[in-house]
């Protein structure tokens, strides 16, 4: 990318994309692509508590799968409160699995 600012839109569902401007050369130096800058950007928000699984995981652009994998290869652990496991319990006796 060879521009006076690198800009690429960022999407969330239901809203209007934001377009992210980054001063020159800064995608080169950190050797990132618009996807990995996502990713990173995703990820590092997702170890922070500021963003949601599924927040996360649409912003990287991933599915459930691999988001879950590249937690793991990067040993980022998952969130997982009491009141999400008491949802999920509630869920599996609405759906008749429990």
């Amino acid at each position: 990318m060879n521009c006076k600012y690198c800009a690429f839109e960022m999407a969330d569902v239901g809203t209007t994309p934001t377009l992210l401007e980054l001063p020159p050369g800064l995608m080169e130096a950190a050797r990132l692509t618009p996807d990995g800058l996502k990713l990173e950007l995703a990820l590092t928000l997702y170890r922070q508590e500021r963003l949601s699984f599924g927040k996360a995981r649409e912003l990287a652009g991933l599915s459930v799968i691999d988001f879950h994998r590249e937690l793991g290869r990067r040993k980022i652990p998952i969130h997982y409160a009491i009141v999400d496991f008491e949802q999920d319990i509630v869920t599996l006796k609405d759906l008749g699995l429990l």
